[in-house]
């Protein structure tokens, strides 16, 4: 009886130490060198898609360091350092690098002083997530416009969501398409698309902004919007000013002349018909939208 009580003690006591062990350690998901050249096929697929003249798209993992890199046929040289910083400043930060650029260049200049060797705040840098975890980040350079840098970088990054839609389909049917919880608001967090067009004849993004905007008009897509958190001023109509071609069907200018001003909260919906020029002329505080984007 001793000798089995001795035993059954010494298991219990293993027992209590696995448990308090397990407690203090997580599952993380990791990327693969796989998974990186996944990333890098399904952004190359959609350069080649949508006509991209070049481009140098880089991986990283969740620790900034670079799993892979392909350089497209005419692309300046210089693409692929710059690449490999917006993928690593995506990572490390958990954000898309546009929201660096629009912050410096809304007034916050003191964030050039952080080291460049973990921060190029240019667009054109997404995070990686897979099942709500970010393992890593895409960067592009090279493309035809700092939009379509960003497209690219987006088109890799959705490698793994695609995968999984992909595998839920029914036979000769359109899937049913979920993205529970975790993976909206890990989206929301960077401010990126929860879906990409494909086929399809409509995009989901998870709109975030925390500062105002360009003026933007879209030739082919009606932006139906959401508003989630948040409130900020929206100029619609009237005329861009110093508007040039970012990327194909798509337009920048600096500011809207003339137009309607609308003030947007919580729970309201507004759609901007495409060709319409639309401006966030001032967001207060951190604001989520929803914004299907329909052609």
């Amino acid at each position: 009886m001793k000798a089995n009580t001795r035993i059954a003690l010494i298991a219990l006591l293993v027992s209590g130490a696995t448990v308090f062990a397990n407690a203090q350690t997580v599952e993380k998901k990791a990327l693969t060198i796989d998974g990186a050249k996944r990333v890098i096929a399904g952004a190359v697929a959609y350069a080649k898609k949508n006509n991209a003249p070049g481009g140098v798209i880089a991986v990283v993992d969740e620790g900034g360091n670079l799993m892979a890199l392909e350089r497209l046929d005419g692309t300046f040289a210089a693409g692929a350092n710059i690449s490999i910083g917006k993928a690593r400043t995506a990572a490390l930060f958990k954000r898309s690098t546009k929201a660096f650029e629009d912050i410096i260049k809304n007034g916050r200049t003191a964030m050039v002083a952080l080291p460049d060797a973990f921060f190029t705040p240019l667009q054109g840098g997404i995070p990686i997530t897979v099942d709500g975890q970010i393992v890593g980040g895409v960067g592009v350079s090279g493309a035809a416009s700092a939009q379509q840098d960003e497209e690219l970088a987006i088109a890799g990054a959705n490698v793994f969501s695609e995968a999984k839609v992909s595998n839920m389909t029914p036979a000769n049917n359109s899937p049913v398409l979920f993205f529970d919880a975790k993976q909206v608001s890990t989206s929301f967090s960077t401010g990126s698309v929860l879906l990409d067009g494909g086929d399809r004849h409509y995009m989901v993004h998870t709109s975030r902004r925390d500062n105002p905007g360009l003026a933007e008009i879209h030739a082919l897509d009606t932006d139906i919007i959401y508003v989630l958190q948040g409130s900020a001023t929206l100029v619609t109509g009237g005329t861009a000013v110093d508007a040039k071609d970012i990327a194909p069907n798509e337009v920048r200018g600096s500011r809207i002349e003339g137009g309607i001003t609308r003030q947007l909260s919580k729970g309201q919906v507004i759609i901007v018909p495409n060709n319409t020029p639309h401006w966030f002329k001032e967001v207060n505080g951190e604001f989520l939208y929803y914004t299907i984007k329909v052609r």
